[in-house]
């Protein structure tokens, strides 16, 4: 269970990250840029913004998709052990 944890919470931050950091200034004062001069007309590009918050949105559903499927696996046993002890 504390690895189901884990991985909703690499999950969920790596969602955020992804979605988020592609548009703040931290995205455009990159090592990167300085250091491959073809990049910054690439990392500037809305489409790949969008693209790499795309991957982000996608890491936050599988975030909450598996904290659902973690949270639904508890229910039931629960449920199971209340009718067992019936």
């Amino acid at each position: 269970m504390l690895k189901r944890l884990l991985l909703v919470a690499y999950f969920i931050e790596v969602g955020l990250l992804l979605v988020l950091v592609p548009w703040s200034s931290f995205w455009e004062r990159n090592y990167l840029l300085t250091a491959l001069p073809t990049l910054p007309e690439l990392i500037r590009n809305n489409d790949v913004r969008g693209a790499v918050s795309g991957l982000g949105v996608v890491n936050l559903l599988m975030g909450f998709d598996e904290l659902a499927s973690l949270l639904l696996d508890r229910r039931r046993l629960e449920t199971m052990e209340t009718i067992e002890q019936s």
